[in-house]
């Protein structure tokens, strides 16, 4: 299997293999642009960001390799924050939302010494791209068929909605859990090696994971989607909820848990959060963007004639306002960690905020 040969294009390769290489970025540029627009960024990265490539997955005569790039602190109890985008093949917006950040935040190490300043304090780890094959083939799971948010061997405690929340039917159907006896899918596997490797011994991290899905408005999605009880961490969320909209009183995002909405069986960051927070005395928080994609729909409803149009939005002027719209969110979320000990809840007030976030988010559930 040939790889990709990225980051590293002045190396002397025979003629055959510059042939092979060069029909391959025609590929990339055609199916999967957003591996060239990561590959040029971190090329011309500064020497402040380091790069990786965690895996690769392979693809017909590819191997698509899932990115990893650090930049900021390396204390070993430096607060961590963890981007995560193209999870699901489709929802490429996911992927380009943090292509976004990463790109404005290489720009800014060059001349904000501000920024500067909040990276010595704080740790970020981007993973563009982690589902590489399924956003070249344009389709929700991996090239298995697996969808990875319903692959991490944890079971829904109560019925969950018919194929949506996860099912072992067949990986030509959407939602494919994948077979439990096989393990975690390669992608889903690399991400976990990176959790554990960067997250335990934290007295902060924080994940967020960049998704569209239909809905009428942006959401802020936490643990859990498997049962409808709160998680143990909930007053840190009720409390991360408050200073933002503090801080953003104008905001558009929704925050809920998402078992509001339905349950699933193998939800990936509900099994992350148990296991890091079951031998963790920190805090990790981890959260999904969930972007409203029936606003895009319904300004422009022939999106619904392309199979992309049902996940991204398409007219080029609101591609670019999704673009810039959560790069705050992101930034706000930066400042948090990096302040983390003035707003997470103390003893006497996790009590209160875990009854205020009860009496919020699951005084109707059942």
């Amino acid at each position: 299997m040939t790889e990709l040969r990225a980051i590293t294009p002045h190396a002397a390769i025979p003629a055959e293999q510059a042939t092979r290489d060069s029909r391959q970025r025609r590929l990339l540029r055609l199916f999967l642009p957003e591996m060239i627009q990561l590959e040029r960024l971190l090329a011309e990265a500064p020497d402040l960001i380091s790069t990786s490539v965690v895996d690769r997955v392979g693809l017909k005569d590819l191997a698509l390799p899932i990115y990893r790039a650090d930049l900021g602190s390396d204390r070993p109890d430096a607060p961590v924050i963890l981007l995560v985008g193209g999870v699901h093949g489709l929802e490429r917006i996911g992927s380009q939302v943090v292509l976004a950040w990463l790109g404005s935040a290489l720009a800014r190490l060059r001349w904000d010494d501000s920024f500067r300043q909040l990276l010595e304090r704080v740790r970020i780890t981007v993973l563009p791209i982690l589902n590489p094959g399924g956003m070249y083939l344009n389709q929700r799971s991996n090239p298995n068929g697996v969808d990875l948010m319903r692959n991490a061997p944890i079971t829904a405690q109560d019925r969950s909605a018919f194929l949506l929340g996860g099912q072992r039917l067949s990986p030509r159907l959407p939602w494919y859990t994948g077979d439990p006896e096989q393990g975690m899918e390669a992608e889903n596997q690399a991400l976990e090696s990176v959790i554990r490797e960067l997250l335990p011994g934290r007295p902060f991290s924080l994940a967020l994971d960049c998704h569209s899905g239909f809905g009428w408005q942006d959401q802020i999605w936490f643990p859990y989607a498997y049962r409808r009880r709160p998680m143990r961490r909930i007053a840190s969320v009720m409390a991360l909820k408050l200073i933002w909209e503090q801080a953003y009183p104008n905001h558009d995002y929704q925050f809920e848990p998402q078992s509001r909405h339905y349950l699933t069986h193998g939800d990936l960051w509900d099994y992350f959060y148990k296991q890091i927070n079951r031998d963790n005395a920190g805090v990790f928080l981890p959260l999904t963007l969930e972007m409203g994609s029936w606003r895009w729909i319904r300004k422009r409803p022939r999106q619904l004639l392309r199979l992309q149009g049902f996940f991204n939005p398409l007219v080029p002027h609101r591609h670019k306002r999704v673009l810039r719209t959560h790069l705050t969110w992101i930034d706000f979320l930066m400042h948090a960690a990096a302040s983390h000990e003035n707003w997470l809840p103390a003893r006497e007030e996790e009590s209160m905020l875990r009854e205020a976030a009860i009496m919020h988010w699951y005084r109707d559930q059942p």
